[in-house]
């Protein structure tokens, strides 16, 4: 019988008991969720860096509005402020990367 102990999606039981086997399953508590919640974001970033599937990077995008709703806000918020740090500080479209930043400054 193989162990997982790993945070799952809400329908896998369903899918689990229809191909006829059985699930031990329990429910965490908050804290419990949010650990296994930062262990599944590693791991679907880990997928996705090996794999470089959009169908991880949704699983991605699932995990991070689960974290956010551990922080009181929705993916409409989290969206909203994706945008607002853009529109202050700019996105990725560029493909900017900083080599140095000389910090000599002349004073007189």
């Amino acid at each position: 019988m193989p162990v997982y102990n790993k945070l799952i999606r809400d329908k896998i039981p369903e899918v689990i008991a229809k191909n006829g086997q059985q699930a031990t399953i329990r429910t965490l508590n908050d804290d419990e969720f949010t650990v296994e919640l930062e262990k599944k974001l590693q791991e679907e970033v880990t997928e996705y860096l090996q794999d470089k599937s959009v169908g991880e990077l949704a699983d991605i995008l699932e995990v991070v509005h689960a974290l956010g709703e551990l922080h009181g806000q929705s993916a409409g918020q989290l969206g909203a402020l994706r945008k607002s740090k853009a529109a202050q500080r700019g996105a990725f479209r560029k493909k900017l990367f900083l080599v140095s930043v000389n910090s000599k400054v002349e004073t007189f």
